[in-house]
Order: C-alpha cells, then sequence, then structure tokens
C-alpha cells in the first residue's frame, strides 16, 4: 500500500491537508473543533473539501474546518460486491447508494451535521437536505407553529430531548438527527420524513404519506436534494 503524504497549506486563518490516494482503505479527518470522522477518502474542490463516507455518500466541508487528514492504521475495506442475476425484471433493482446531488447546497453547519449523523447513524446527506427544506440554514428560524432553530424543532421534541436552547445549533441537529432516527427505525425514509414534517399520527392515521399538499411536496423535495429519489 502506498503511503499517503499529507502537506500543511496555511490559507488566510485556515490548515489542509491536501494529498490521497486512490488505493487507501480509510482516511481519518481531523477536524478544527477536535472531533474526528473517518472516512473513505477525500477531494479538494476549490476552497472546500469534499469527503467520501464509508456509509455511502459524500458530504462538503470548508477547508477551514479541517485541520489534518491522515491515513487510517486500521484498514476498512469495501465489502464484496454481491451477486447479481444476469437478468432483473423491469423495476426490480434497487436504489443506488445516494449521492450529493446539485441541489444540496454548502453550509457551515456541515461539521455539526456530520457528526450528529454519524453518532446516531443516520445519512448525513439526508439531515442536510432536511435541515435546507427545513430552515435553509438559518439558526434563528422560528415557525408559526413554533418550530425552532435549524431543524425546526416542535416545543415537545425540545422537552423531550431536554434543550436548554433549542436554538444552538449543535444541540438542535443533535436532537433533530435524534427525532429523526426514531422515526426512521419506526417508518423508514419517506413516511420518517412524513412524520417529522405532519406528526406521527397523522402517517398512523393515513396509513402512509399524509394528502397534505405541504407534506408530499416536503417529502418528495427532501429525497430528491438528498439523491434519494
Amino acid at each position: 500500500m502506498k503511503v499517503l503524504k499529507t502537506a500543511r497549506v496555511a490559507v488566510a486563518t485556515c490548515v489542509l491537508v491536501t494529498a490521497c490516494s486512490s488505493i487507501a482503505s480509510a482516511e481519518i479527518v481531523y477536524l478544527t473543533s477536535g472531533r474526528t470522522l473517518s472516512v473513505k477518502d477525500h477531494q479538494k474542490d476549490g476552497e472546500s473539501v469534499v469527503l467520501t463516507l464509508r456509509g455511502g455518500g459524500d458530504v462538503t466541508l470548508d477547508q477551514s474546518l479541517i485541520e489534518k487528514i491522515v491515513p487510517d492504521e486500521v484498514p476498512h475495506p469495501d465489502p464484496a460486491p454481491p451477486v447479481v442475476a444476469d437478468e432483473q425484471p423491469a423495476g426490480s433493482q434497487a436504489p443506488s447508494e445516494p449521492q450529493r446531488t446539485a441541489l444540496l447546497r454548502d453550509t457551515a453547519y456541515s461539521e455539526l451535521i456530520v457528526a450528529a449523523a454519524e453518532a446516531h447513524g443516520v445519512n448525513p446527506i439526508l439531515v442536510q437536505a432536511l435541515i435546507q427544506v427545513e430552515s435553509n440554514y438559518q439558526p434563528r428560524a422560528r415557525s408559526s407553529k413554533g418550530a425552532m432553530g435549524l431543524m425546526q424543532l416542535m416545543p415537545s421534541v425540545a422537552k423531550e430531548y431536554k434543550l436548554r436552547n433549542p436554538y444552538d445549533p449543535k444541540t438542535n441537529i443533535d436532537a433533530g438527527v435524534r427525532k429523526l432516527k426514531s422515526l426512521i427505525d419506526t417508518w423508514g425514509y419517506e413516511l420518517a420524513l412524513a412524520a417529522y414534517n405532519a406528526g406521527e399520527g397523522a402517517v398512523s392515521r393515513f396509513k402512509g404519506i399524509p394528502p397534505y399538499r405541504e407534506t408530499q411536496n416536503y417529502v418528495s423535495r427532501i429525497m430528491s436534494i438528498a439523491g434519494l429519489k
């Protein structure tokens, strides 16, 4: 295996290590916040760094959020590809892994999104897409129904997760991801998003996505932005 060489490059107030090897099994990303992420690989894209997640998909961070990127000493080989039959009936193909789409904008909160999503086992691209639709990355956003912050947490959710300040980006995202994870575990992706928007009671009552135009558009937009549909 080739040894990856990393070089620190000072750019204004940011420090970034650039260099990669296509045969690296994994890399460790050291964030300026003190957190670390284990990723498959990375690429530099202008003033941003695109991290390819080991669980599928990728996320873009501003290079100022990254202190350094080094090879992971622990190998993380990719799983063996599944055996695929020569022919499949039309419409039976499984959906491909979600990829970052052009609809997903960059955000200063990528680091917090990735950290919370990785901690609770949720696709970070889905979380970012939800935030983009819910609040357009406005941490002080408040809806007419009282939903608060980046993930537009209802007061009941803020109380459930004992948030002292529902507008704090870190705790808001963490609580929102935890809530989304519980909904995904119960309903799956699309119904979880419907429940996040319209409530679990509505999903149960209609036995699916409620026939509300707002909720139907909400689910469709997030799935499209996240590249899941």
